[in-house]
């Protein structure tokens, strides 16, 4: 089970599984954020236009994800 599936479940549980639901919400996080800075980084230097739509897909993926792991911590700080 991967840590995605895992924050798909209820985030009503007790307080140390909620500490553990977050540091894995903000480690996430942080790799998405690093992912982003680098699709970003890419698409400035890219020239072939195959390479830029497969960049401007990858930034629409990772923000979507960034969006998803927001609205799952905005849900288990609700839950407390």
């Amino acid at each position: 089970m991967n840590i995605l599936s895992k924050l798909t479940t209820n985030t009503s549980k007790p307080n140390s599984t909620y500490h553990h639901e977050k540091e894995i919400l903000l480690s996430e996080l942080d790799t998405t954020v690093k992912s982003l800075e680098a699709a970003h980084c890419r698409f400035e230097y890219i020239t072939e236009p195959d390479l830029i739509d497969c960049t401007i897909f990858e930034l629409n993926a990772i923000q979507l994800k960034y969006k998803f792991l927001l609205n799952k911590m905005k849900e288990l700080e609700k839950a407390i």
